[in-house]
């Protein structure tokens, strides 16, 4: 092993492993996004103020109530789908016929409410969960617990969402209405159920994203701002609604910030990651998988 790390820089090599687990948790937040915008149209730029909520929810749990982090996360993932379900009944829906911009600003309008809303109940301090995972040493390089569980857990959800789409009835029929909406309601199918059951579903993503996000970052009521704009952008550089896309442009997107944060600041790996989405959206403005016209 250490033969085959003495060959590669042990930094560099280091950096292209933690890209690539940074990578699974933030395709496991473009999913989430993506599935709701593939099936109802309607992009949420509210969705990482989702897993601020979940990431409270976890904090409250464990450090307040004293539960342990195994039973409160269950709880969270259940909660921020509720959240989310309660999001679409109460906005979304109503909104669905509305144009795109009129649901932009809505959605926009939510994200501030709900900063808003955890800013006066919980104040601006930086909370932590107090749990302190051990380092895996590999030769030389270090990997955090955190990051390896995250990558994990992230892989996981995203696989049960794959069999669940695939392998069930409600799971085809989301995937049929994300193809073609009229044909679907014609043929009998309850499209206002499923879209409550994809919001759900969305808000779930978004509860186990928090459960994972919370091992490593303080909560705080704009810790949305540290990964809500990356995902987003994921999901445009992989074509809005392109599941495989914004997988694909999640880990190119982490590989930037990682391989961008060994050469200099991790701020200037955000920089990198900006500019290359902004060079991309003039060579393929649909997506990476789009097809040239």
């Amino acid at each position: 092993m250490q033969a085959f790390l003495d060959i590669f820089d042990i930094y560099l090599l280091e950096a292209v492993v933690n890209g690539i687990l940074l990578g699974g948790v933030l395709a496991l937040l473009a999913l989430g996004l993506n599935l709701i915008f593939g099936v109802i149209d309607v992009t949420w730029i509210c969705y990482a103020e989702l897993v601020m909520i979940g990431m409270y929810g976890m904090y409250y749990m464990v450090q307040v109530f004293g539960l342990p982090y195994w039973v409160a996360a269950p709880i969270a993932i259940l909660l921020v789908a509720a959240l989310g379900a309660a999001l679409h009944y109460l906005v979304i829906a109503p909104l669905l016929t509305a144009p795109p911009i009129n649901q932009l600003l809505v959605t926009g309008g939510v994200l501030f409410i709900l900063q808003s809303f955890a800013t006066v109940a919980f104040g601006i301090d930086f909370r932590n969960l107090g749990i302190r995972l051990p380092v895996l040493a590999i030769g030389e390089m270090h990997f955090s617990y955190s990051r390896l569980l995250a990558f994990a857990a992230a892989l996981i959800g995203m696989l049960a969402v794959y069999f669940f789409m695939t392998r069930t009835y409600t799971g085809t029929a989301i995937r049929a209405i994300s193809q073609d909406r009229q044909i679907m309601s014609l043929m009998g199918v309850d499209t206002k159920r499923i879209y409550l059951i994809t919001s759900a579903l969305g808000g779930a993503l978004a509860g186990l994203a928090a459960c994972l996000l919370v091992l490593q970052y303080d909560v705080h009521p704009f810790v949305g701002l540290s990964f809500g704009p990356i995902t987003f952008l994921i999901c445009v550089l992989g074509g809005l609604g392109n599941f495989v896309g914004g997988f694909l442009a999640a880990f190119v997107f982490a590989q930037i910030i990682s391989l961008g944060g060994l050469f200099s600041d991790l701020e200037w790996g955000y920089v990198l990651a900006f500019a290359f989405f902004i060079v991309m959206m003039f060579i393929r403005p649909a997506g990476l998988l789009a097809r040239r016209s």
